[in-house]
């Protein structure tokens, strides 16, 4: 019996292994420079032969594997890396910061990003009969698990789909629905759970990110939004920054900051007028809380980025 089972173990590391080099070949051959692709909706690809700088943007609901290097994100005082071993899953629209921790020429970063459909992750909860959360668990709306090899597979045929493009509109729908029912039975399952039906309190906090997201630009009156959603203010902040890492407040400063250095950057305003297009009133406070996030003052800082 130990016999059978020490073959099983070493047949599945053998699996594992196979599947992680296919993956690196894969992501490989598409990507040929640094940078990032999506040749299948919803699918990214990216690599890069370097690390790199922080960068600031939303994660969006998705799950990303790598396939080599590393990687660490920033969700308010969280830090979350991961690497081949590990995935990443995303289930609410956030402010994050992102950065390559481990690459170099020889060995580039190289991983994909499979977007998650809400609507997807609902029907592959109602087909599996996983509707409720089995047991009350992290609401943090990131996290990062082992990945296993059922769910590396299905990463690999996902990838094989770029050489069989007539296949694509059967298989990726399918494939796609694996990778979901793979997660949903995972160690994040509940996470997904959780955010996917909006049951409980999650429920208010995807409005309470919706409308912030919506209305950034205008100020926050906390006591009216927790009086939308019928939560007391503290029971607000509790639970927001329980899902998202941060208060209400420090949410649409990000998303401020974040909009505000795209106006400079892609449609050539100074700071002043970027910091009133995104709702501040003093320009001073404005540059004093973009040095804080970003480490530079604004207009040094959009010069940094078109010069890289």
């Amino acid at each position: 019996m130990s016999t059978t089972i020490r073959e099983q173990t070493e047949r599945e590391m053998q699996r594992l292994q196979d599947n992680r080099e296919e993956l690196v070949e894969r992501v490989s051959r598409v990507l040929h420079e640094d940078g990032t692709v999506q040749p299948l909706p919803g699918l990214h690809l990216a690599r890069s032969s370097s690390l790199t700088a922080p960068h600031h943007g939303v994660s969006i609901p998705s799950v990303c594997v790598i396939a080599q290097g590393s990687k660490e994100v920033l969700l308010g005082e969280s830090r979350y890396r991961y690497d081949p071993l590990h995935y990443l899953l995303t289930t609410i629209e956030l402010p994050s910061v992102s950065q390559v921790v481990e690459a170099s020429k020889k060995l580039p970063y190289l991983s994909l990003r499979l977007e998650l459909s809400p609507a997807l992750v609902s029907s592959v909860l109602l087909d599996a009969g996983y509707m409720q959360p089995q047991k009350q668990s992290d609401a943090r709306a990131i996290g990062i698990s082992q990945l296993d090899s059922n769910l590396l597979d299905a990463a690999v045929r996902l990838m094989r789909l770029l050489d069989a493009p007539a296949e694509v509109p059967v298989l990726l729908p399918l494939i796609t629905q694996e990778i979901i029912y793979r997660l949903l039975v995972g160690e994040q399952g509940d996470r997904l759970r959780h955010l996917a039906i909006l049951g409980g309190y999650t429920s208010d906090i995807a409005r309470a990110v919706a409308r912030l997201r919506q209305d950034f630009a205008q100020p926050l009156h906390i006591e009216e939004l927790a009086h939308e959603l019928s939560m007391s203010v503290s029971g607000l902040h509790h639970h927001f920054k329980a899902v998202t890492a941060m208060s209400p407040l420090q949410f649409q400063k990000r998303l401020r900051l974040q909009q505000a250095r795209r106006l400079m950057l892609g449609e050539g305003l100074d700071a002043t007028s970027a910091a009133y297009r995104v709702g501040y009133q003093d320009a001073s406070h404005f540059n004093r809380e973009y040095k804080n996030l970003f480490g530079v003052p604004p207009m040094r800082d959009v010069q940094r980025l078109r010069g890289e």
